[in-house]
């Protein structure tokens, strides 16, 4: 156990240091603000606070830790060897920046409370953040400080025993549309192929045909082989899936449908299932309750994980609806836009309520990329987009962290905008297991 001594031991001292050094690095922790017991205590420790005590383990610290509420901040970059930083420390410190401060800046999403423009789904767009600005998005820069601080807590305490932690991948599927064309309503299958024939699209209008009337497979049905993939890798499986009303953003087939019911339940045999929450669950706990009581009805089991559809959440109100009605993991966190790592890290994480100042019992699950963003987004070609996933997966393992991707079951199918793009899920599991 290491022992950190703090002119005083606040809700976000306890937060952040738990996740650097307890959760990333596998170091236990203890707070102190008695300095007769600090100076007694015979383990490895550390001050945090604003001048040194003796010759210990000193880091300067930031007031961030030890204020309340939300503060617009002028932040200032600098470099720690290679690595961009900031809250610098300064001489007597024994690392030269307060890594605890600006981890709980970047990991509380601090920024996203602060006044800012949204997307035209309500969102906040990476390009505001402080990672793309100052261009480490691509990077786990929260792990990666946690790694540097371990190098000269080693330095320091010799004699202890450091563990390790293993790199861990994570697939997760989302279901926006289990079929293209089957099992839709009357209305919507005939309303389809009215649409493409006004607008000349004579292979939809055949695809369209062939699979209402059972001569070839449904092209968004691609389930099989994501369990197979899974089966031969024996990689971790998560399916998040989609079962609100029908409205514009959400078109999935309707969860009163036995065969989408059935599916649902043979998922669950083989993986993991969460909840998709709807597009207008982001404010709207009454609906998100409802989806969630449906879901649970088809399984016959308590939902504990989730990810919200167009990834749209707002801090920290939809996070505070998912702790409301007990959802335990969110897969929400990362952009559409981009690739990286929207909260700067690659470690799970208890979202900490900077409106109630606690940490909560809601773990975050941040991902890497998605197969929509190198596709439509990025506009990647399927080999340029293997480039990126090694890129990225090489950052993850560096620091044993784990590695999240977000597929659709769509992207398998070789169909309209994924046609080419059939064999990029199974590439990147290779890659992610490698």
């Amino acid at each position: 156990m290491i022992l950190v001594y703090t002119h005083k031991i606040t809700p976000r001292v306890r937060y952040i240091f738990k996740h650097i050094l307890t959760r990333t690095l596998l170091i236990p922790v203890d707070f102190t603000s008695k300095v007769e017991e600090f100076v007694a205590f015979n383990g490895p420790k550390m001050t945090y606070t604003k001048t040194p005590l003796g010759n210990e383990f000193f880091v300067k610290s930031n007031n961030l830790l030890f204020e309340q509420g939300v503060n617009d901040m002028e932040i200032s970059m600098q470099k720690w060897d290679e690595t961009p930083c900031f809250f610098k420390t300064g001489p007597k410190s024994s690392i030269p920046f307060d890594v605890f401060a600006a981890s709980f800046y970047l990991i509380t999403r601090y920024e996203e409370y602060l006044p800012h423009v949204k997307d035209i789904h309500g969102r906040y767009t990476a390009d505001q953040s402080l990672a793309y600005k100052k261009r480490f998005l691509e990077k786990p820069v929260v792990d990666i400080w946690a790694y540097k601080l371990l190098d000269a807590l080693k330095e320091k305490f010799p004699d202890y025993d450091y563990k390790n932690r293993t790199y861990e991948f994570i697939s997760t599927v989302d279901i926006d549309n289990a079929y293209a064309y089957k099992y839709k309503s009357l209305i919507r299958s005939v309303g389809g192929f009215i649409n493409d024939l006004l607008h000349f699209r004579v292979l939809d209008v055949w695809n369209r045909f062939a699979v209402t009337f059972n001569l070839k497979k449904d092209p968004f049905d691609t389930f099989q082989k994501i369990l197979e993939i899974k089966k031969e890798y024996k990689i971790k499986t998560i399916f998040f899936f989609l079962i609100g009303d029908y409205t514009t953003f959400d078109t999935n087939v309707s969860a009163s449908k036995s065969k989408y019911k059935l599916l649902i339940k043979e998922m669950v045999d083989y993986a993991k299932v969460g909840l998709h929450p709807s597009y207008f669950t982001m404010h709207n706990t009454a609906l998100l309750k409802k989806e969630k009581l449906r879901l649970e009805n088809i399984i016959n089991s308590p939902i504990q994980r989730s990810r919200q559809h167009y990834l749209r959440f707002s801090l920290p109100e939809t996070y505070q609806h998912l702790i409301d009605l007990e959802v335990e993991e969110d897969y929400s966190m990362g952009y559409a836009s981009n690739v990286g790592f929207r909260a700067s890290t690659c470690t799970p994480f208890y979202f900490y309520d900077l409106d109630f100042e606690i940490q909560t019992p809601l773990k975050v699950f941040p991902f890497a990329l998605m197969d929509t963003t190198l596709n439509d987004y990025m506009k990647l070609t399927p080999k340029q987009s293997l480039g990126r996933i090694r890129d990225i997966k090489n950052e993850v393992k560096a620091v044993n962290g784990t590695f999240i991707t977000l597929f659709h079951n769509e992207s398998l199918s070789d169909y309209l905008r994924w046609k080419g793009w059939k064999r990029l899920y199974e590439s990147m599991i290779k890659i992610a297991i490698s």
